[in-house]
């Protein structure tokens, strides 16, 4: 037995005894080595008594960095921490009885650049140094990945870096705390826990929150959580603030230092990037007041900091053992505070850097020195010694690691056990700012995948609040006021059409109503219909009809506004064409009259409908018309609701829309055009064969007008649904309206005031159907006859100046032939017979008049 704590008389004879001698203690009896002044033992055999008398112990030296200020001033509560339990271990008797462990320790900022030149000189400078214990991430990254040159353990108290779990990189690092990847799953176990399925990060760039961030990104990927903003900064997070902001982030974590951390919230409080619509996740090992800290790199009151944080939850790992259980140091969790409460003479843990990260550092002082106890035995085994340790020493090294590596024991931040990759292994905590301090409102067990949960969680909102903006989409409408005024108007327009059409019917025998080209007149009224009939689709949308069925709507709206529009102004430029063609044309001033041939007409308009119907056809085989999806800037609603308003519109389009509007408009546009310019030329033309000609002209005037107005305007106001259909349907309404009116109202007015309709029906009883036929045909067979005989003149006349031509050359030469002999004879001479001068058989007689050749119009001869 080894550190006896009372005096023995006797002994038993068969039990060796191995005693660590004591002043004012007597051992007698057999077998028992006597303990002499220079701390030998005797021979076993003597009897002796155990001289009092002091063993000097062997120093052991661990070199410590402990960040007193910096990004995370841990130092402040840690380096008391590490001493304390250093104190502790060496008044142990069974722990390291020989010797004593001392701490060298330097304050190296948070600093990787400052720790570098500490490295330097705890190396380089007596006495050697048998295990590193650096704080920061940072510090410990760069020292860990030296350590090995120099064959040194690094213990760490406050790294939680996930970097440092490489093995390759690292392979003789170990830390209390845990990685910084055992927050990962208690986030993404809140994200479910609170619905949440869009997440945003902001980490200042360093390796210790970039790899933490690399982790949490493909465990939130496996949980189906996406990261819709990931901004990073160095030292100034406003313009990341800010980007979080526009692209409307909500749940956000953040990764970075105390100190940053302030400026950060500073800009947050600026960006106004906190309240109910906002949750922020910390790292927990901050000190409790960190936002209450003055600053002088941040420019705002501890009022707007205190503001900006209220609500934002921390995870953390569990630092101080809940339980009330004495560890290996044989002291609870709760004497641990109070008595580094004492050290620290009283000052605010909130003020006081590391004061949660405290228990860490107690707790690696005793893993190491269970450790290096527990390689004592094995060493002296093989005839070494934990003082003769040198940084070529590979062996006490190795002894050292698998001693670490094995270590397991309960210290005051609860179980201390190390994984593969000696990193700590521990529960989460999970804290909530609630009125300016902080509230435990769960745990989480990784490993068990537990949650503990309290329920009292807080929200500045009714919950907890979405994790983007709730967009509702709205889909925009067309008034159906407007929709149902524009019927009634189109449905009486259709009446009108069907008065006129069957008005044109029932009196197409009449002579008037013959003489317009009654067949065209229906068309014309026939259009008309079908081009009202195409209001209604136009005003359907999704309103009426299910999606599924739009595309159908989009169909009928093409087809009967572009057959309507052909067929009623195709008739129409039809007759004014033909008019204008036969009845404008002059050859040297001389009128030139040709017949009219019905099927001409007919073949006219239905080049014009078959052109149509290709032209529609060959689109909606090629490009289809579907529906689109007009998406509009999103709107806020009046009431303070987190949601936002995503007005959509559906319009009926096509892949290459605009050029096949752009070809269907260009074509119509020309007809248009050449439609006014040929009734501005027939304006003053008078015709029995087309006599309602001038109503056709106005009717083109007003539709083209509408039409070359409606079509550019509607294709602006697209966006504008009611707007559009307005102009759109109204201008087909008065179009029709116009062209009804104009060329049937006349007709009617005439029929009915002068009475025309009863004379002709009256003569149609007394001669027959035939009769009406029977004067067409022979009108024609006339015209016929007249034109045969009209070339019959014009040859005659061309026979008639031939013979002229010939009579005065014979008198010319008969005068230069015979002189002349007296004024009388020559008179008489130079006269002509009045027989040879009288025109051939069948003419009339010239006049006497010596200028009627000359004045003569054979035409006369034919009238």
């Amino acid at each position: 037995y080894r550190g006896l704590t009372q005096d023995v008389q006797i002994l038993p004879v068969d039990y060796e005894i191995e005693y660590i001698c004591r002043g004012n203690r007597v051992i007698v009896g057999p077998k028992v080595r006597k303990c002499l002044q220079n701390g030998t033992w005797t021979d076993m055999s003597l009897h002796s008594r155990c001289c009092n008398s002091e063993q000097r112990k062997k120093k052991l030296y661990i070199g410590a960095l402990f960040p007193m200020s910096g990004g995370w001033p841990g130092g402040q509560a840690c380096m008391p921490s590490a001493q304390m339990a250093l104190d502790l271990v060496n008044n142990r008797s069974d722990i390291l009885p020989d010797y004593e462990l001392e701490l060298i320790h330097y304050d190296s900022m948070c600093d990787p650049g400052e720790a570098t030149k500490l490295l330097y000189d705890l190396l380089y400078t007596e006495p050697i140094k048998i295990v590193l214990m650096p704080g920061c991430s940072g510090v410990s990254t760069l020292v860990a990945e030296a350590a090995r040159m120099w064959n040194l353990i690094v213990l760490s108290y406050g790294s939680s870096s996930p970097a440092l779990s490489n093995r390759q990189r690292f392979p003789t690092f170990f830390r209390t705390h845990p990685s910084a990847t055992l927050h990962n799953p208690t986030r993404v176990q809140l994200f479910q826990k609170w619905k949440w399925t869009r997440i945003a990060t902001i980490q200042q760039t360093t390796e210790v929150f970039t790899s933490t961030l690399d982790d949490l990104e493909q465990r939130v990927k496996e949980a189906g959580i996406e990261i819709s903003v990931r901004q990073s900064f160095l030292t100034d997070p406003a313009v990341a603030v800010k980007n979080l902001k526009r692209q409307d982030a909500r749940i956000i974590v953040g990764l970075f230092y105390e100190t940053e951390a302030r400026k950060v919230f500073c800009e947050v409080f600026k960006e106004k990037l906190f309240g109910k619509k906002y949750v922020w996740f910390l790292i927990g090992w901050y000190a409790d007041n960190w936002f209450k800290i003055k600053d002088p790199a941040v420019n705002c009151s501890v009022e707007n900091m205190t503001e900006a944080v209220e609500g934002h939850v921390t995870t953390e790992i569990v630092m101080l053992n809940p339980e009330t259980v004495r560890g290996v140091s044989n002291m609870t969790s709760q004497e641990f505070i109070s008595a580094l409460m004492s050290r620290l003479g009283g000052k605010n843990p909130e003020e006081t850097g590391g004061f949660q990260e405290a228990p860490l550092a107690y707790d690696a002082v005793w893993a190491l020195a269970l450790a290096l106890n527990k390689t004592v035995p094995p060493l002296k085994a093989r005839g070494r010694r934990l003082e003769d340790f040198n940084y070529n020493n590979h062996d006490i090294t190795a002894e050292i690691y698998r001693a670490l590596n094995t270590s397991s024991f309960e210290g005051v931040s609860g179980q201390v056990v190390f994984d593969a990759q000696g990193s700590r292994m521990a529960m989460t905590l999970i804290e909530q700012l609630q009125g300016g301090s902080y509230k435990k409102i769960g745990y989480y067990d990784s490993s068990q995948k537990n949650l503990s949960w309290f329920g009292n969680d807080v929200w500045i909102g009714a919950g907890p609040p979405a994790d983007r903006t709730v967009v509702i989409e709205e889909f925009r409408f067309l008034s159906q006021k407007l929709f149902a005024a524009v019927s009634v108007f189109a449905g009486l327009g259709i009446l009108l059409g069907a008065a006129c059409l069957s008005f044109n019917i029932y009196n197409g025998n009449v002579r008037y109503i013959q003489n317009s080209q009654p067949y065209l007149n229906n068309m014309t009224a026939a259009g008309c219909m079908m081009a009202l009939a195409a209001v209604f689709p136009l005003g359907i949308d999704g309103h009426h009809v299910h999606r599924s069925q739009f595309p159908v709507v989009c169909q009928f709206r093409l087809w009967l506004l572009g057959l309507g529009f052909s067929l009623a102004y195709g008739s129409m430029f039809t007759k004014i064409w033909w008019v204008h063609t036969l009845f404008t044309k002059k050859e040297e001033k001389k009128e030139r009259k040709k017949h009219l041939e019905p099927w001409k007409l007919y073949a006219t308009v239905g080049v014009l409908l078959a052109v149509d119907f290709l032209s529609l056809m060959v689109w909606q085989i090629v490009d289809p018309l579907h529906i689109t999806v007009e998406k509009f800037t999103r709107e806020a609603p009046k009431e303070d609701l987190d949601v936002l308003i995503q007005p959509l519109l559906e319009h009926c389009s096509s892949q290459k829309m605009n050029t096949w509007l752009g070809v269907v408009y260009g074509y119509k546009g020309l007809l248009l055009l050449l439609g006014i310019f040929l009734a501005y030329e027939t304006k003053s033309v008078s015709t029995e064969k087309i006599n309602d000609h001038r109503a056709v002209g106005m009717a083109i005037y007003n539709v083209a007008v509408l039409c070359l107005i409606t079509a550019p305007v509607t294709m602006i106001l697209s966006s504008q649904q009611d707007a559009s259909f307005a102009f759109a349907s109204l201008a087909v309404v008065f179009s029709a309206y116009i062209t009804l009116v104009v060329l049937f109202v006349p007709k009617m007015r005439r029929l009915i005031t002068r009475g025309e309709w009863q004379s002709e029906q009256q003569d149609t009883l007394k001669t027959g159907s035939s009769t009406n036929n029977n004067d067409e045909e022979k009108s024609r067979q006339l015209e016929r006859e007249n034109r045969e005989l009209q070339k019959i003149i014009q040859e005659k006349e061309e026979r008639v100046s031939a013979l002229r031509n010939q009579l005065a050359e014979r008198q010319a030469l008969r005068s230069r032939r015979r002189p002349s002999s007296g004024q009388n004879q020559n008179h008489n001479a130079s006269q002509p017979d009045p027989k040879s001068l009288l025109p051939p058989p069948g003419y009339p007689n010239p006049p006497t008049d010596n200028h009627s050749f000359s004045n003569s119009s054979i035409p006369l001869l034919y009238k």
